[in-house]
């Protein structure tokens, strides 16, 4: 029985998504649940599971080509035994059958395992790979050389309408130095298309103070040992950062509002944005209420939201409806930014490395673990007042953090 695999929701207002890469070839088994192929989105990027066990039969749409919600990009064949068991039983009678009559051999039993994962790594389908092996099998050397040819391999007369293949990225040389052309993914270009829109639909500013850090650190240092046994999760700065911005923004409450047609709404809950890195780019996931989290649970979300963004498994509803977003380049060893808002967004908070500069303290010049922000917002929502004293205010919460309540 075929099953057909169709592109499911993926968030509210997204109505079509690029295919990213078939983890699964046709003719390959594979069970209920498994990964079938990944759909990028502007906002994350999704896998499909397999909605039964079977065999891949079809697919209809390749890595790059669009599909639309709904849309049907392949066919699962549904197995009557499991498949591990299944497997086995073909395996078997393929070995048996394979001298006497080996053009009848099943697909998945013609291309062996080292074979299938070099299809999958340079996205070829067995029909693509001419096989030298016993009984016409292929092997990882026969996708190797078809890979350096360059050149589609004999393929049997089909009835099948050829299904369209997007131009890949090739290497290019010139005068001997090579160049990459990669086209943009999904995520990527919609990232670029929103930053772009930030920049010409806001009056954008961008206000900048310094934090002494030394307090926050030698809490860490005092309570780091003890919050961690507790809790099972380190107590980092991102946690002091999100309850100071939470002070801040509590006075300021502009810089938690954003526009909406002619109006300003102003939000009473605090949707913090996030900053974490993945494989496919920066992501925005948002820690929901936290005005209401502890240091910990803040110390938590985030651990898991940096955990799945590079498994790429965050869901679109956890990267949508924050209120304000904390960027830390700091991590990346970054010295001065200016962030760019997020839109609806009227402001974001920008960390950045702690270094140990000279400061001058009660007319002492001593050394102190310093930290530059930044906070860029909306001039439209925002005045120049408000944005300096939330910074300022953020500033006075970090270099005096026992007012904070710390449940250790």
């Amino acid at each position: 029985m075929s099953i057909e695999l169709k592109v499911p929701e993926v968030g509210e207002s997204i109505t079509e998504v690029e295919i990213g890469d078939w983890l699964k070839s046709a003719g390959q088994l594979v069970r209920k649940d498994e990964p079938l192929v990944t759909l990028e989105s502007e906002k994350a990027t999704v896998e499909l599971p397999a909605p039964d066990s079977g065999t891949l039969s079809k697919v209809l749409k390749q890595k790059g080509e669009v599909a639309r919600v709904g849309e049907i990009i392949g066919y699962l064949e549904k197995t009557a035994a499991p498949p591990a068991k299944t497997e086995e039983i073909k395996s078997k009678a393929a070995a048996a059958k394979v001298e006497a009559k080996p053009e009848g051999a099943l697909e998945e039993q013609r291309v062996m395992p080292a074979a299938q994962a070099a299809l999958a790594e340079h996205d070829l389908r067995p029909e693509d790979v001419q096989g030298t092996g016993p009984g016409g099998r292929i092997l990882k050397e026969d996708v190797l050389r078809r890979v350096e040819e360059g050149q589609p391999a004999p393929q049997a007369q089909s009835t099948q309408p050829e299904v369209p293949v997007p131009e890949v990225a090739q290497p290019r040389m010139t005068n001997g130095r090579e160049e990459e052309v990669i086209p943009m993914s999904r995520l990527r270009r919609t990232v670029a298309e929103r930053l772009l829109a930030a920049q010409h639909n806001a009056a954008l500013l961008t206000t900048f103070n310094e934090i002494d850090m030394g307090q926050v650190m030698a809490l860490r240092k005092e309570y780091g040992e003890a919050f961690q046994q507790k809790y099972q999760v380190k107590l980092g700065f991102m946690s002091f950062f999100v309850k100071a911005s939470i002070e801040g923004l509590k006075q300021f409450p502009a810089l938690n509002a954003a526009v909406r047609n002619n109006n300003i709404v102003y939000h009473n809950y605090y949707d913090i944005g996030v900053a974490v890195g993945s494989g496919k780019g920066l992501v925005v996931p948002v820690l929901r209420s936290t005005e209401r989290m502890s240091f910990a649970e803040v110390e938590l979300g985030i651990g898991d939201f940096a955990r799945r963004a590079k498994e790429n498994k965050l869901k679109v509803d956890e990267l949508q409806g924050g209120t304000f977003t904390i960027s830390n380049g700091g991590v990346y060893g970054s010295l001065l930014s200016t962030p760019i808002v997020n839109p609806p967004q009227s402001g974001v908070l920008g960390l950045h490395a702690i270094q140990e500069r000279p400061v001058a303290r009660e007319g002492n010049v001593v050394i102190r673990p310093m930290m530059y922000v930044a906070l860029t917002y909306d001039h439209r929502v925002v005045d120049g007042r408000e944005a300096v004293s939330f910074l300022k205010r953020v500033k006075e919460v970090m270099e005096n953090p026992a007012r904070m309540l710390m449940e250790i």
